[in-house]
C-alpha cells in the first residue's frame, strides 16, 4: 500500500510540477489547456487585476512561456522586408530573446542572439520572431527559423550552443515553434524550397536526425509547399509518435530515428495550428485546404487516409489552434467565429459570430474558454454545449502573441506589452 501510495503522489506531484510551468507554444500538454483555477474572469485597462504592464519594444508574434518566476520572449525588428527585392537597411536585422521576472514584471535580460543583412521577405502579416521558445529546467530553446537557433542558460543569459546552418527560404516569415522531448529539439522547416523535419542533440545542438518531407506536393509552387506548424509527441498502440502537419498532408515519425511511421494526406497549405489528440483521434487542420479540419484515427503504417473519420470546413480558423475539452472540439476563426463541433462526429453544436480578427490561439481554464482579438477584445465563454457568454474584457494594442498560464496568473503579450493579471491583486 504505501508503495502504490508513493506511486499515487508521484504521479500526482509531477503532474502538478508540469502544469506550474507553461513550458512551450500552448502550454505542458501543447493544446492551450491548463488545469488552473482561479484565473482572473472580468478585467481591463486600470483594473486591479493588472499586477503588472511592461513595454516590450520591437515586431514579434511569438508568445511567452513560463518557468519559475521566468518569462521568455523573442523579439525582433519593428522594420519588415515585405517586398521580394533586398531591403534598403541603416543596419543589420537584429534578433533578441527577453527575459521578464514574474513577479515585479522587470527585464532581467534583453539579449542579441543573431543579426543578419540579408533579411527574407517577410510577409506584412507575420514578423521576424513568431516561433515561439521552449523552455526547461536551467535552459531556454530559442528559435527563429532559418536566421537561427540558440539554447541559452536561463541564469547567465549565456550561450551554450547555436546553429545557423539549417537553411530554408520561408518566403512569407517563420512560424514554426520547437519542441523538447527525451534528450532531442525537434525543429521544423517548412519553405518555399525546402521541407524538412529535424532533431538536435538538446545538450551540444549537434544534428542527430533530419528528414525531407518526402512526398509529391502535386505543385512546382514553394508557395504552396510552405507551412507554419508545431509538432506533437503522442503515445498511442504503445508507440510513440511525433506528430507533424504540413502542406499537403501530415507525417507521424519515429521520435528517435525520424523514420516515417504513417502519413495522411489531406490537402492544403499553411498548416499553423498544432494537432489535438483525444478521444482516440488526431485533430489536424490544414489551413487552406478543401477540409481544413480532419479527425484521424492515428492506426497503422503506410497511407492511412482511408482512417479519417470525419471533416470540415465550417469556419475553421487558419492561425489559431483548435481547443479539446472531452468530447467537444472549440474553435475561434481568423474572422471571429467562435464553434462548438461534436469531437467524435464532427457535427457543429453551436456558433456565435463575434467579429474582428483572432490570430491568437485560445485558452481553457476551469470551465472557461478565453480567446484574444487583434483589438484587444478579450471574450470568455463557457466551454459547453450551450453557448453562455461570461465576460467581455478590453485591453490596449491587442492581441497576435497566444496566452501563458503562471500559477494564477494569466501572462498575455500584446503587441505593445507583457501582462500579468491576477484577481485579488
Amino acid at each position: 500500500m504505501r508503495l502504490i501510495a508513493s506511486v499515487l503522489l508521484l504521479c500526482v506531484c509531477s503532474i502538478s510540477f508540469a502544469d506550474e510551468n507553461w513550458n512551450q507554444f500552448r502550454g505542458p500538454h501543447g493544446d492551450g489547456t491548463t488545469t488552473a483555477k482561479g484565473l482572473p474572469v472580468k478585467f481591463g485597462e486600470g483594473s486591479p487585476e493588472i499586477v503588472w504592464k511592461t513595454p516590450i519594444a520591437g515586431r514579434a508574434w511569438s508568445s511567452p512561456v513560463v518557468w519559475g518566476n521566468q518569462i521568455w520572449l523573442t523579439n525582433g525588428p519593428e522594420v519588415q522586408n515585405t517586398t521580394k527585392e533586398k531591403p534598403k537597411l541603416d543596419k543589420p536585422i537584429e534578433l533578441f530573446a527577453v527575459c521578464v521576472d514574474l513577479e515585479s514584471g522587470k527585464v532581467i535580460h534583453n539579449l542579441k542572439l543573431f543579426e543578419t543583412d540579408k533579411p527574407q521577405f517577410t510577409h506584412a502579416t507575420n514578423s521576424y520572431a513568431s516561433p515561439t521558445a521552449y523552455v526547461e529546467e536551467g535552459r531556454v530553446y530559442i528559435h527563429f527559423g532559418a536566421y537561427g537557433t540558440a539554447c541559452l542558460d536561463t541564469k547567465t543569459g549565456e550561450k551554450i550552443w547555436e546553429r545557423r546552418d539549417l537553411e530554408c527560404d520561408h518566403f512569407r516569415g517563420p512560424g514554426s515553434s520547437p519542441i523538447v522531448h527525451d534528450g532531442l529539439v525537434y525543429l521544423t522547416f517548412d519553405g518555399y524550397d525546402a521541407q524538412y523535419i529535424t532533431a538536435l542533440d538538446k545538450l551540444t545542438g549537434k544534428t542527430v536526425w533530419k528528414k525531407d518531407r518526402g512526398i509529391d506536393f502535386g505543385t512546382t509552387d514553394g508557395d504552396a509547399k510552405k507551412a507554419y506548424s508545431t509538432p506533437l509527441i503522442i503515445k498511442e498502440g504503445g508507440r510513440e509518435m511525433l506528430i507533424s502537419p504540413f502542406a499537403a498532408a501530415t507525417i507521424a515519425y519515429d521520435p528517435k530515428s525520424g523514420e516515417p511511421i504513417w502519413t495522411v494526406r489531406h490537402g492544403g497549405m499553411n498548416a499553423a495550428g498544432r494537432p489535438l489528440f483525444g478521444n482516440g483521434l488526431l485533430y489536424i487542420n490544414s489551413a487552406d485546404g478543401p477540409n481544413p479540419l480532419i479527425a484521424v484515427r492515428p492506426e497503422g503504417v503506410g497511407d492511412i487516409t482511408k482512417n479519417i473519420v470525419w471533416k470540415t470546413k465550417q469556419a475553421v480558423p487558419k492561425r489559431p489552434s483548435q481547443l479539446l475539452v472531452g468530447d467537444l472540439l472549440f474553435m475561434m476563426s481568423d474572422s471571429g467565429i467562435a464553434t462548438c463541433v461534436d469531437a467524435k462526429t464532427g457535427m457543429e453544436i453551436w456558433t456565435k459570430r463575434f467579429g474582428g480578427d483572432y490570430w491568437s490561439s485560445p485558452l481553457y481554464a476551469d470551465g472557461l474558454i478565453y480567446c484574444f482579438s487583434q483589438a484587444g477584445d478579450i471574450p470568455v465563454f463557457k466551454a459547453g454545449r450551450e453557448f453562455e457568454l461570461v465576460a467581455e474584457n478590453k485591453l490596449d494594442n491587442g492581441f497576435n502573441a497566444s496566452p501563458a498560464v503562471a500559477g494564477e496568473s494569466l501572462i498575455l503579450r500584446s503587441k505593445t506589452h507583457l501582462y500579468r493579471l491576477q484577481s485579488g491583486k
